[in-house]
């Protein structure tokens, strides 16, 4: 029983340390978590951001959405249009979640067995979504197209 409880405990230990809350921050490296941007044209860039399993895909296109009005401002523009957006699925699965149970028996030399099985699915949804925006910015009046963002607008959601 002791050695049961020491498996669990340390499953529950290593699962609790392999990923943090998504913070909003730039991303190191490819598989990191955070924002990237890549200057495609003077004025069009290609931004994006991935989550850890704590957001969901809407909070990560909203992250995305906030590092281009952040660009914008940074580059001296007052709005952007997205002209093309994708979020997808960047790793991690989703489990069914609920208990299993498992039965089962054998016969050897020294008797019969019967075993029963308990299980619980501790690990949830484990996916990372990546939102990927290009956008084009903009000076002047924003365009009327419900693509283009007013930058200063975008970024007073966050503060």
């Amino acid at each position: 029983m002791k050695r049961m409880i020491a498996v669990l405990s340390l499953g529950l230990v290593m699962a609790a340390c392999s990923s943090g809350p998504t913070r909003y921050i730039p991303a190191l490296d490819g598989d990191d978590m955070g924002y990237r941007e890549q200057r495609i044209e003077e004025q069009r860039y290609r931004v994006s951001f991935r989550a850890n399993p704590d957001l969901k895909a809407a909070d990560a296109e909203d992250m995305a959405l906030r590092r281009a009005a952040e660009l914008t401002i940074q580059n001296g523009y007052q709005w952007f249009q997205v002209v093309s957006r994708m979020t997808d699925v960047a790793g991690g699965s989703r489990s069914g979640g609920g208990p299993t149970i498992g039965i089962g028996g054998g016969t050897g030399s020294y008797g019969s067995s019967l075993g029963v099985g308990l299980g619980f699915n501790l690990g949830g949804d484990s996916r990372q979504f990546e939102s990927t925006l290009e956008i084009l910015m903009g000076r002047g009046a924003k365009p009327a197209d419900p693509s283009a963002y007013d930058a200063y607008s975008v970024l007073s959601r966050f503060q």
